[in-house]
C-alpha cells in the first residue's frame, strides 16, 4: 500500500480532517508572528478570509492554535518578539577598582541591559547610580545594539522612575522621559513586586554574576577603560556561547533575526 493509504486506514478520522480542511501554513505563520502587533488571532482571521476567497474550508480558531503549538512548542515564545523591547536594571552584584594614587578600593556598580528575545546582553561599568549615569549606559547600549525597540522596560529606581502607585499615574523622571522620546521609545516600568515582568534581564543579571564577576574575581583593575575592554571580552564570549535548551547562541540569533528588526538611530545622539 502507498503510505497515503496506509494512513487512511490506521487513521481515518485524520485524514479525513485533513482533506476536508485547508490546513495552515505555519511555517509562514512562525515567521509573520515576528512582527510587532500580530497576533494568533489576527493570523487566523487572514486564513479564514484566504479560505473564503479560494473556496476552503478552514479550520476553527482553536484547532488554528493547537497546531501552532504542536510544531513549535520549543521555540522562543510569542512572549517576546524580536526588536520590540529592551530590558534594563542595575546589577545587585558590584565589582571593585583600585585608586593607584590611594590605594583606595572602589565599588563598581554594573548597568545590564538585554533583548529578551534573543537575550543579547550589554554590560557597563559605573562609578555611581546617579541619573546622568544612568542615561549615559543608555545611550551607550541602543549604540551597542545599533538601534533601538518600541519598548524600555525598566525596574522602579529613582533614576528612571519618581513614582509607580497601585491606582494613578505613574511618574518618571523628567531626564529619562526625555531621553526615551528622543529614541522613540515608550518607558514601561515593572509592576511593583513582579519581577517576571521583567525577568529577561533579571535572569541577565544572575548570569552576569558567573560570566562576568566571578570570572575576573582574581583581577585587579586600576583603570575604568581597562575593566570596561575585559567586561566587554567576556561579554563577547558569553554572547556566543551555545544556548543549553535552544538552538544557537545569543550573537547568533541577534544577527540572524533581531537586528534588522530595531528601529535605526537618530542621526544625532541624545
Amino acid at each position: 500500500m502507498s503510505d497515503k493509504e496506509a494512513y487512511r486506514l490506521f487513521f481515518p478520522e485524520r485524514y479525513q480532517s485533513e482533506v476536508l480542511y485547508t490546513l495552515p501554513e505555519y511555517g509562514k505563520i512562525h515567521k509573520e508572528l515576528q512582527s510587532a502587533g500580530v497576533t494568533l488571532k489576527l493570523l487566523w482571521q487572514e486564513y479564514v478570509d484566504q479560505c473564503n476567497d479560494t473556496n476552503g474550508i478552514a479550520v476553527g480558531y482553536a484547532k488554528f492554535c493547537e497546531g501552532y503549538q504542536k510544531q513549535y512548542r520549543l521555540t522562543n515564545h510569542l512572549a517576546h518578539k524580536p526588536g520590540v523591547s529592551i530590558q534594563v536594571d542595575w546589577s545587585g552584584a558590584t565589582m571593585q577598582l583600585l585608586d593607584p594614587a590611594t590605594g583606595e578600593l572602589r565599588k563598581v556598580y554594573l548597568s545590564v541591559g538585554t533583548l529578551p528575545y534573543s537575550q543579547y546582553i550589554y554590560v557597563e561599568p559605573t562609578i555611581d547610580m546617579k541619573s546622568n549615569t544612568w542615561l549615559h549606559c543608555h545611550m551607550n547600549m541602543v549604540a551597542f545594539f545599533s538601534g533601538t525597540t518600541i519598548r524600555l522596560i525598566c525596574d522602579n529606581l529613582k533614576t528612571g522612575v519618581i513614582s509607580h502607585p497601585k491606582e494613578g499615574d505613574i511618574i518618571l523622571n523628567e531626564q529619562y522621559v526625555v531621553l526615551a522620546n528622543h529614541y522613540v521609545m515608550a518607558v514601561m516600568p515593572a509592576q511593583v513586586r513582579k519581577p517576571k515582568q521583567k525577568a529577561a534581564v533579571e535572569g541577565a543579571v544572575g548570569k552576569i554574576a558567573t560570566a562576568v564577576i566571578d570570572s575576573l574575581r582574581n583581577e585587579l583593575f586600576t583603570s575604568m577603560g581597562d575593566l570596561k575592554v575585559a567586561i566587554r571580552e567576556k561579554m563577547t564570549v558569553f554572547n556566543e556561547t551555545p544556548f543549553q535548551k535552544r538552538e544557537g547562541s545569543r550573537q547568533l540569533i541577534f544577527a540572524e533575526t533581531e537586528q534588522a528588526k530595531l528601529r535605526p538611530l537618530p542621526l544625532v545622539p541624545y
